[in-house]
């Protein structure tokens, strides 16, 4: 089974939502909800992460320049932005879906999540993931 297989069946079975998978090795999983399960995995593992295949539940342009940040080989997502799409075409980031929407929307389901209204203006990998750490501390100091 292919690495992607692999971490697309654990999601699925386990009901999780973020399944990393290299050389048939689970790197890393998690039922985290939002943007945290990424950047988890990006600070335990960095480097690690080249190559990996990632499923996710939903994917947005946020992940999907994560994913470019990680140097991700492929992607699935249940749900996947047209803007991480793009950001997948982009980077060359082979990525399959369940279902296309057109924005990632906050837990509420009110508005655009704040990680992808972040993400519109974000061009590059290097600059999404230092913005991103900071916008997560942000949440967690307003708590």
């Amino acid at each position: 089974m292919s690495d992607l297989n692999t971490a697309k069946t654990r999601l699925l079975e386990k009901d999780l939502t973020l399944v990393i998978v290299k050389n048939s090795k689970i790197l890393f999983e998690t039922d985290s909800h939002r943007i945290s399960g990424f950047l988890g995995a990006i600070k335990q593992l960095n480097a690690q992460l080249k190559g990996a295949a990632v499923a996710d539940r939903v994917a947005g342009k946020a992940i999907a320049l994560l994913c470019a940040y990680a140097k991700i080989s492929e992607v699935y997502a249940e749900v996947l932005s047209r803007k991480a799409k793009a950001v997948f075409e982009e980077h060359e980031i082979p990525c399959r879906w369940k279902k296309l929407v057109a924005n990632i929307l906050d837990p509420h389901r009110n508005d655009v999540c704040p990680f992808e209204r972040a993400a519109a203006i974000i061009s590059t990998p290097e600059a999404a993931y230092a913005a991103f750490k900071s916008l997560q501390q942000s949440f967690k100091t307003c708590k």
